[in-house]
């Protein structure tokens, strides 16, 4: 990848992830509203999903995935001095989850703070960590994306209570010789804000067919320039691992990025949608089923509400 001379590098070192025990078939919930697997699947691409128990919170399931990334990389909570969480439902505002989410794992007294950029937010705080890292502000930063959606759905819904679901991805980076985090391409188009929000303040919706016009039509640009600024060509590719918004979405980029050597992410089958948790959930469990072994070259590309969105290349460790 490309790298100013002299400049340090950030790199992953290690994944983890959680997801709550409770998985929620199509058929459950079409006998709640009035959907089926067949209408699901041909639209959104699931075929079910987990939702979180009462005892799971943004804060635990972060927490879940952070140990388990710290143990992959076989590294103390002493070693930790900047931790980021990316969420937008964290039911209460004031503490953050970063600090809560620390503290839960014994690290002590590092940088911690809440990135809310929505479905983006990982990749948000990827480029935010890998930066800090560059900068030599941090040296091991432990970045997660945990998301509890199932608190601001309407179940009544159809049209988002069988999409959203709950989870937790985690990733550590470090500082390295050698980079194996491409710059950050991101951006936001505010003036379509508007297109996801909470209705009545408290229930998630979306005009689907605006953000789906959106995203297939805008993104892959996006894409391509995260690849061209790591100098990166599609053909080197390993994986594409976008947001599991849908995946018809997910499909209709990977078709105009042009690789199809490279294995797509398609986790939102048995995941579903959970936000900023979608991409370090899917990276995590793709070199769990060893479809990305080490030295894997990735794209990854976040999009969501704001309507916000970022992409970058990663080395996976």
């Amino acid at each position: 990848m490309n790298l100013t001379p002299g400049a340090p590098g950030a790199r992953l070192v290690a994944l983890g992830e959680y997801q709550p025990s409770n998985v929620v078939t199509n058929d459950d919930l079409a006998r709640r509203v009035d959907t089926s697997d067949e209408w699901i699947q041909s639209r959104v691409g699931i075929r079910e999903r987990r939702i979180a128990g009462a005892d799971d919170t943004v804060v635990s399931m972060a927490a879940a995935a952070g140990g388990k990334a710290l143990a992959a990389g076989g590294l103390d909570p002493s070693d930790i001095d900047l931790v980021i969480v990316a969420t937008c439902t964290q039911t209460d505002q004031i503490p953050n989850a970063a600090a809560s989410v620390a503290a839960r794992l014994g690290i002590s007294a590092p940088g911690a703070f809440d990135v809310n950029a929505a479905c983006a937010g990982f990749c948000y705080a990827l480029g935010v960590a890998a930066d800090a890292v560059r900068a030599g502000s941090a040296t091991n930063a432990l970045v997660i994306g945990s998301e509890k959606l199932s608190d601001w759905l309407d179940w009544d819904d159809r049209t988002t209570c069988v999409i959203f679901a709950d989870g937790a991805g985690a990733a550590v980076v470090s500082a390295a010789d050698t980079p194996g985090i491409g710059p950050v391409v991101w951006g936001s188009a505010g003036d379509q804000a508007d297109k996801i929000h909470l209705r009545d303040g408290k229930y998630l919706t979306q005009e689907g067919q605006a953000v789906f016009r959106w995203t297939t039509t805008q993104l892959y640009p996006v894409a391509l320039e995260a690849l061209r600024r790591a100098g990166v060509e599609p053909s080197e590719l390993t994986a594409f691992v976008p947001h599991q918004a849908n995946l018809r979405i997910v499909e209709a980029i990977a078709r105009k990025l042009g690789a199809p050597q490279a294995i797509i992410a398609r986790d939102i089958v048995t995941a579903g949608n959970t936000s900023s948790a979608s991409v370090p959930l899917a990276l995590s469990r793709m070199a769990g089923r060893g479809e990305l072994p080490s030295g894997s070259t990735v794209l990854t590309l976040g999009y969501g509400a704001g309507l916000t969105y970022a992409a970058q290349v990663l080395e996976i460790p």
